[in-house]
């Protein structure tokens, strides 16, 4: 009941009320990112939706506009050497997701579920078709992001998703919007350029096109 008819229209109010409360917040951040370097104040990514579907998934840009176009952050040396410092800050508070309440409200995305995957970590959404987490909207936050975050290996993310496709409700959701806000003030599970890899050597990936693929979670 509450997965098929509550949740979107929920989501939306959500996301809607989200933009008008924080419209001042909005507005301070596009002006430090104008301030601290040059180049657009958001950034849009390919990612992987419902029924592995892909749309672009919004952000406000952490990074300089000439960090390597075809390599995910946890692929990169030095990281650091690439985000602003603005982007430092949002990176560590999470606010350079604030822009996906767009998303929710034209339906990419919900309020809580699955983090949407980049569209070429195959790996990860193999593993989340064994739990059919590919099958409900990904989310701003989820399941997985109170219990590990970056610090996840993408079987252990794969397998909390699932947990939470299978125990979608109302509750569930506001245990992982009151764990989000825990987890982002006490700085958990956050590793600059770890976005759980599996355990074994990395292999390039083929077909990237020329995106900013280094903005990834």
């Amino acid at each position: 009941m509450y997965a098929k008819y509550v949740k979107r229209p929920l989501d939306f109010l959500l996301s809607l009320l989200g933009m008008v409360v924080l419209s001042p917040v909005f507005l301070i951040i596009i002006i430090a990112i104008k301030l601290n370097s040059r180049g657009p104040v958001f950034f849009q990514q390919k990612r992987v939706g419902i029924h592995k579907s892909t749309f672009m998934m919004l952000k406000f840009r952490t990074m300089r506009i000439d960090a390597p176009h075809d390599t995910p952050t946890h692929l990169l040396e030095d990281p650091d050497a690439w985000i602003t410092s603005t982007g430092k800050f949002l990176r560590k508070t999470s606010l350079d997701e604030l822009p996906q309440l767009l998303n929710i409200l034209a339906g990419h995305m919900a309020v809580i579920g699955p983090r949407p995957a980049l569209w070429n970590q195959y790996d990860l959404i193999a593993e989340r078709d064994k739990y059919n987490a590919n099958d409900v909207r990904p989310g701003l936050t989820g399941w997985a992001q109170i219990n590990g975050r970056d610090a996840l290996e993408i079987p252990d993310k794969a397998r909390y998703d699932g947990e939470y496709v299978n125990n979608i409700s109302l509750s569930m959701d506001i245990k992982c919007f009151v764990g989000t806000i825990v987890s982002v003030l006490k700085n958990d599970g956050v590793v600059e350029g770890g976005t759980g890899r599996l355990n074994k050597k990395d292999t390039p990936v083929e077909g990237l096109d020329r995106q900013h693929l280094s903005e990834d979670d």
